[in-house]
């Protein structure tokens, strides 16, 4: 079977961004509204009040600071808190599709070989902006890739089940080069009205090259893959085509992220840890002497709590990357932000881990080993 290796990544960042201080003025602007509207049902106990937000909560809750938006204003106006996105012709490239291009011709540029070795196009992502046309042929089209291309979802594991996907294409000789993207427009489907998740998400766009080891320049082996899904309702969307036919209407909170965030930490922690260790162990890796860990970025409290566990102590600074702080959850792109922007200093025989996980749950570990 032939070896695959990452060749190149790529990485789209919104032109906006929205502060922890910007996001708690909007929200607590928005709670005093609440509370004053329906003072009298409060008053008899028949409506809870909604308690304010503060930026300290919200670091000390997630390690993030702020996050990247494709649209800023909406989000922060109090009276529509949610990004304004006019629909575009059938005949514009989509907002996924553009910025998974945008993320795809940064990879491709430093990949520096022509679109015509691309032989497929994967769009693994959250959300898909529609069910059909694939947003992966829109993609494939906008570049003029040849071959095929389909989409894949599942949540904030699609980027990982997608290099595994690659991988495999490059093993079967289905394809010599796989581009793989990642476009997640999060804050499209986040409840900005709830306090315990509304600065959870934010936007981006990222592109993996997965290309047969042969003909690669240079990148980084992969060494082994591996996905597990285990059913949970404590991380849900209920968004979906069916919606319209409910008589109870579309537009319910449940259509939109929620999630039971004390028990996904209880349990998916030891379920990526043990998952992460076996692997290593399959491989014949110490999970100890892994040079870096590139990790979905999900909350601080867990990437930092998996780290120790892998690893069996406290991980150096810049170890266990982190970059939540500035991109805040950015779903299946996360590890792959903090792989593309924090993979230096590696000698040739170095190791290290891109490793997934969410709704679901699903979760998926990608081996890697730089080559000479």
């Amino acid at each position: 079977m032939r070896q695959a290796v990452i060749a190149a990544t790529g990485l789209y960042t919104p032109s906006e961004s929205i502060s922890n201080e910007e996001l708690v003025a909007s929200y607590n602007a928005y709670v005093e509204r609440f509370n004053a509207d329906h003072a009298a049902h409060i008053a008899l106990g028949e409506v809870e009040p909604l308690q304010p937000s503060s930026a300290e909560f919200i670091e000390k809750a997630s390690g993030i600071k702020s996050r990247f938006v494709v649209q800023k204003s909406g989000v922060l106006d109090p009276a529509v808190m949610r990004p304004v996105i006019p629909e575009r012709s059938n005949d514009e490239l989509s907002l996924l599709a553009e910025i998974a291009v945008a993320a795809a011709k940064d990879a491709i540029a430093r990949w520096g070989k022509p679109v015509s070795e691309i032989g497929a196009v994967l769009c693994a992502a959250s959300n898909m902006q529609r069910a059909y046309p694939a947003m992966a042929i829109e993609v494939q089209n906008a570049l003029g890739i040849e071959g095929f291309a389909f989409d894949m979802n599942v949540a904030c594991s699609s980027a990982t089940f997608g290099i595994k996907a690659a991988a495999d294409f490059i093993a079967s000789g289905s394809a010599k080069a796989v581009l793989m993207v990642n476009p997640e427009i999060c804050s499209a489907h986040l409840n900005f009205r709830d306090r315990d998740s509304h600065f959870i998400f934010g936007d981006v766009a990222t592109a993996v090259i997965v290309e047969d080891a042969e003909q690669a320049k240079d990148g980084w082996e992969i060494l082994g893959t591996r996905l597990k899904t285990q059913f949970s309702n404590n991380i849900r969307n209920n968004a979906g085509f069916l919606n319209r036919g409910a008589p109870e209407g579309r537009d319910l909170p449940d259509k939109l992220f929620v999630q039971q965030g004390r028990k996904v930490f209880k349990e998916v922690v030891p379920m990526v840890s043990e998952m992460i260790v076996d692997h290593a162990a399959a491989l014949g890796l110490e999970p100890g002497a892994l040079k870096r860990l590139w990790l979905h970025q999900a909350n601080i409290n867990m990437n930092e709590m998996i780290g120790r566990k892998v690893l069996g102590r406290d991980p150096a600074p810049g170890e266990n990357v982190i970059i939540l702080d500035r991109y805040a959850n950015t779903s299946s792109a996360g590890s792959i932000i903090a792989f593309h922007l924090h993979n230096d200093g590696f000698a040739p025989g170095d190791t290290g881990l891109i490793c997934s996980f969410g709704a679901g749950y699903s979760a998926g570990t990608v081996f890697v080993r730089k080559r000479a």
